[in-house]
């Protein structure tokens, strides 16, 4: 910098300049060595100055989810200062948070802030503009903006603007769904899901999404036959738009005709034909049948033999004597059948009608069907007037089943041979007269029981008799209901075992010193019917399993028995959508809770263990039971439903034709009930049935009928449509329902139908059934039940019955048992197996890792996988255990 001062001394003439230069001031005396020719510089060199702030980082676009602040930052060098400023007003110092550091490189300072955004903030702004901030930074040298970053509040509608609409298309047809979704902050991306699967373009060129997010399908292939969903979502949600169904169908065509057939007449006049069949190509997925015959007839005449070579063949007269003989072996065969159908039918009404007339003597004989003393004893060999000569049962392998339409006690040679007959009184006690003696070591009891008592076969008598040693007796009985394939019993003991139903997904098991040692219980396991026992549901409630009683109740248990029931309940969602509870039924026939999924306390008597397809319950109470559940706001919750179609047996012989519909729940009894209720009306199922999700929606399931070859067939309903109402089906208390197509067709040569029938749920999902049979075939029988199922009573007594031996169980026990401070013992133990959902149930009992095997047992009784243990035990560390579980078990 140069700065030039003049000033005239007193006195003095010349001038005297002084020169400022760098800071240094040089006088004209001093430049003396500087000639008059020689010409100063205009500029001297100087310090660089601070250059303006410059942005690093700049702060960006930001959307508020739900309640949770947004941070802004930037950075800036160099800078001695950085403000925000929000919708024009300075940011308060405090709500800054401010970092500095030094550029290694450039020396300079780099400072860095950060502020926090709030909801309520960005909602406190009053017009048009959004909320928007900036940062502003200082240097020596002046300021510097940044950008403004917008905040913004996120959100995503429910509604789709516009939805996609199923459709049905011909092969190779061009194909547009449209969809437009909800409105939100930030603009939603979009999605395609055909079956549940994303669409990529990339992968498949026939499908291409436009800039307006529809979707084409260039040239519908036969694979395009679908569900397919609009999804859009962004960072605040994600909404799935109503399923769109897209058929495509292929009209049938004729194939050549096959050559005339011979004649069908060896003499004189016939006819010949021949065929053709709609294969070329076979209409599918409603596509249109064929139109005209499918097979010709012409005339044929075919010359006759010579008529002396059928005289030659001519029958000869009966011999004198010989049609007397004939017609009297006629009747006498006659005479035989009439007696022997008699004697059948005696027979029947003697066996479904018996009475008693004398009184039962042997003990053992009522102890080997349904009557068993609690402490019973068998009588010792050497007694020198034994009670009766057969020996004693083995009580702990006796298990009781079906075996008969009537299920009777077993009777010794000295025995009455008439049965006891059966009963529908719920006590024995109030009956008059009933005498039956049962002999128990030296100690005798008896009730009366009137001759003339007849009792029908569709009800099982079981007894329990309770006493010892002469004192009084108490006597109760159970009446169990003989369905087949519906219940189960077996005597058990100490040893425990398994009851399990077929087919059903229902059993009970009873682990090993849940009864005491010495007695044995005739236990039972049913299924109760709908017109039996109903759960009633409240409010929003809905039936998820099927109604089971077990007992005999009020027995005396010394740790809980595990009971598993099939339910319906959709549980794979992220969040909970439903609200679990299981049920019980008093003495009385009233409904109580028992405990809520998720609210257990240390006074509740049951644990439920939650599957995705079956809940497992701990209880120490033998009673009846069932699961309920409601939705759990704000998500609805889901069914799982089955969607079964059946239709006549084969031949069908009339003009009339009918297709039923079942909804039923998606588990095993269900779809067993209705397939045992099908074959008892003469129908068969047509294929395997189809999965629906019902959402708890107050929304209609809708069932209708399309495409029927009009030509042929005709149908019966006016309606274009038909419902069942949402609580009929939601409530789970109905009988299985159904709906019925009538169908008629023109004439009896009309065998193919071929047809579609679509079911959904109003705004929710829907199956499409294609239907294309004849309905003059015979088909064989179809059932998705397992191949080996059956409808007797399945049963396992004693060690068969578990899959971990009793001396690896006491070690495990043994070794867990006992608390340890590393945390390494039956707690570790649950949470490993996924049982630690509340562990103050298993704390109360004596052995907690024996009732964490028993419910292990229970959740693995189809694979029993001791791999899955094995795992959990190794990584507790527990290798002293590992080793017993390999010498001593099949791991």
């Amino acid at each position: 910098m140069l700065s030039v001062r003049m000033q005239r001394d007193q006195g003095i003439g010349p001038l005297v300049l002084l020169l400022l230069v760098g800071g240094y001031v040089v006088s004209g005396a001093e430049s003396s060595d500087y000639s008059e020719a020689e010409v100063l510089p205009d500029s001297f060199p100087s310090a660089p100055a601070e250059p303006l702030p410059e942005f690093l980082l700049e702060p960006e676009d930001a959307f508020i989810v739900k309640n949770r602040p947004v941070q802004l930052r930037c950075r800036a060098s160099p800078a001695t200062q950085i403000y925000f400023k929000c919708n024009g007003e300075w940011v308060n110092q405090n709500d800054h948070v401010t970092r500095e550091s030094l550029d290694q490189i450039t020396g300079l300072v780099l400072r860095e802030v950060d502020i926090s955004v709030s909801r309520t903030q960005v909602e406190e702004l009053f017009g048009l503009e959004d909320y928007w901030c900036q940062c502003v930074a200082w240097s020596s040298a002046g300021t510097t903006k940044s950008n403004r970053a917008y905040v913004r509040i996120a959100y995503l509608r429910k509604n789709f603007e516009q939805e996609p609409l199923g459709r049905e298309v011909r092969l190779e047809q061009e194909v547009l769904l449209q969809c437009r979704p909800p409105e939100g902050m930030p603009v939603a991306e979009v999605d395609w899901l055909k079956n549940e699967d994303t669409i990529d373009p990339s992968q498949d060129s026939n499908f291409l999404i436009t800039i307006d997010h529809d979707l084409i399908i260039k040239q519908a292939r036969l694979s395009d036959t679908a569900n397919y969903t609009c999804v859009a979502r962004n960072v605040v949600a994600k909404r799935r738009s109503s399923t769109a169904t897209l058929i495509v169908y292929v009209s049938g065509g004729w194939s050549s005709w096959t050559e005339w057939s011979e004649c069908n007449a060896r003499c004189g006049r016939g006819w010949q034909r021949r065929t053709r069949s709609c294969t070329n190509p076979a209409p599918l997925n409603g596509g249109a049948f064929c139109e005209g015959p499918p097979f010709q007839r012409v005339t044929c005449t075919t010359l006759c033999p010579d008529k002396k070579i059928s005289i030659e063949h001519a029958s000869h007269p009966l011999a004198p004597g010989m049609g007397v003989a004939v017609y009297a072996g006629l009747v006498g065969a006659l005479l035989l059948c009439v007696i022997l159908v008699l004697c059948v039918g005696v027979l029947a009404y003697r066996r479904r009608c018996r009475h008693l007339h004398g009184d039962i003597t042997d003990s053992s004989s009522a102890l080997t069907a349904a009557f068993h003393p609690g402490n019973y004893k068998p009588p010792r060999q050497d007694n020198p007037h034994p009670l009766h000569p057969s020996a004693p049962p083995d009580l702990t392998a006796t298990a009781g089943a079906f075996r008969s339409p009537l299920f009777s006690l077993q009777q010794g040679v000295n025995d009455s041979p008439h049965k006891i007959p059966m009963t529908t009184s719920p006590l024995l006690d109030p009956l008059p007269s009933l005498k039956i003696k049962v002999y128990n070591a030296s100690t005798l009891s008896s009730l009366e029981l009137p001759a003339d008592m007849c009792l029908g076969d569709g009800e099982i008598l079981s007894l329990k008799s309770v006493g010892t040693m002469g004192r009084e007796r108490d006597y109760h009985s159970h009446t169990l209901s003989r369905e087949p394939g519906l219940s189960t019993s077996a005597t058990l003991g100490n040893l425990g075992g398994r009851l399990t139903i077929p087919n059903t997904g229902v059993s009970l098991l009873v682990p090993p010193g849940t009864i005491p040692q010495g007695k044995f219980y005739e236990m039972y396991l049913i299924i109760n019917k709908w017109d039996k026992t109903t759960l009633p549901s409240e409010g929003s409630q809905t039936v998820l399993s099927p109604v089971v009683s077990c007992g005999p109740s009020g027995m005396l248990l010394n740790r809980p028995v595990v009971l598993t029931l099939p339910h319906c309940a959709q549980l794979d969602t992220p969040t909970p959508d439903w609200t679990l509870t299981l049920k019980t039924q008093t003495h009385q026939g009233a409904w109580e809770e028992v405990l809520t999924v998720g609210e257990e306390t240390l006074s509740s008597p049951c644990y439920l263990q939650l599957e995705e397809e079956c809940c497992h319950v701990l209880m120490e109470q033998l009673g009846t039971y069932g699961l309920v559940g409601q939705s759990c706001p704000p998500q609805p919750a889901c069914k799982r439903l089955q969607l079964a179609l059946f239709a006549p047996r084969a031949p069908c012989l009339s003009l009339d034709y009918s297709l039923r519909i079942y909804c039923i729940h998606d588990t095993p009894h269900a779809l067993k009930e209705v397939l045992d209720l099908e074959r008892s009306l003469g129908g068969v199922l047509l294929e395997d049935p189809k999965p629906l999700l019902f959402k708890d929606s107050y929304h209609n399931l809708r069932l209708s009928i399309h495409d029927i070859p009009h030509t042929h067939w005709r149908s019966k309903l006016l309606a274009k449509y038909q419902e069942i109402p949402f609580y009929h089906i939601w409530s789970g208390s109905q009988r299985p329902l159904h709906c019925t197509f009538s169908l008629e067709r023109g004439s009896l040569a009309v065998s193919q139908l071929t047809c579609k029938i679509c079911v959904r749920q109003v705004e929710g999902e829907g199956q499409i059934f294609q239907l294309h049979t004849d309905i003059q075939e015979t088909l064989p029988p179809h059932s998705p039940l397992p191949s080996g199922g059956t409808c007797l009573p399945s049963s396992q007594v004693g060690p068969y019955a578990f899959r971990l031996p009793d001396s690896i169980r006491q070690k495990i026990c043994a070794s867990l048992d006992a608390p340890s401070a590393r945390g390494c013992d039956w707690r570790l133990l649950a949470r490993s197996l996924g049982f630690d959902r509340y562990l103050n149930y298993f704390a109360t009992k004596p052995s907690p890792t024996g009732v964490l095997l028993d419910l292990w047992e229970a959740c693995h009784q189809a694979d029993a996988d001791l791999v899955s243990l094995a795992t959990a035990l190794e990584e507790m560390g527990k290798s002293e255990v590992l080793v017993v579980m390999t010498t001593d078990g099949d791991c």
